[in-house]
């Protein structure tokens, strides 16, 4: 499995989306990119679902969009209008050819989940490899309303414990995704680095 990242190259803010082909034709949130359902057409004829890790705009913007191009059915644990089915805590979803597990990860936002396979985790915002504020395993921001850098220390923790060994490949909200290196980090490493630094409690961003 290897996603297409279909914001890629966008020229306005906006997270990764990933599109999954295979058996259930998956797009992991949905972006603010005008013209992303075309670039989703290019790739698959059907999308079945539409399945988000949270709800802040930078991941939904586009969504109402997409849902209309392809009726697809949207899959969430938050309340959303056009919810089709909800989505918690140790739920599984199929994603393209594979099953992964729902993990809940509040702290960024309060309706954050995780996507955990045997192979991959799409972390949303919750950890990413690289963001501009830290290189090889950072977090994301808490410092907003409705935010909670004790709530996502937890939610870190809680993939670390639910992560198997053999996941070789993180597909996060913002930056690169990042693939095992045969000689040096792995995503479980790249997830303790985040940790570690978001257990300082020290500002991401302290400019700000």
């Amino acid at each position: 499995m290897e996603p297409i990242v279909v914001t890629d190259g966008a020229d306005v803010f906006t997270c990764n989306a990933y599109l999954v082909a295979g058996e259930t034709p998956t797009l992991v949130d949905a972006g603010t990119m005008p013209g992303v359902e075309s670039v989703i057409a290019d790739h698959v004829d059907d999308l079945e679902r539409v399945v988000l890790t949270h709800q802040h705009g930078d991941h939904v913007g586009e969504l109402d969009t997409v849902l209309d191009r392809f009726d697809a059915d949207l899959y969430a644990h938050g309340d959303h209008p056009r919810r089709t089915a909800a989505i918690g805590d140790g739920d599984t979803i199929e994603i393209g050819d594979d099953d992964f597990e729902v993990v809940y990860t509040p702290g960024h936002a309060s309706d954050h989940v995780s996507f955990v396979s045997d192979e991959a985790i799409f972390s949303g915002d919750v950890v990413v490899y690289n963001d501009g504020a830290f290189d090889n395993g950072s977090f994301g921001r808490t410092d907003r309303r409705g935010q909670s850098r004790e709530r996502l220390i937890e939610s870190l923790k809680r993939i670390l414990d639910r992560l198997p060994e053999s996941v070789s490949a993180m597909y996060a909200g913002h930056g690169d995704p990042f693939h095992n290196e045969p000689d040096g980090d792995d995503v479980r490493t790249v997830i303790e680095r985040a940790l570690e630094r978001a257990e300082r409690r020290e500002p991401k961003y302290p400019d700000e």
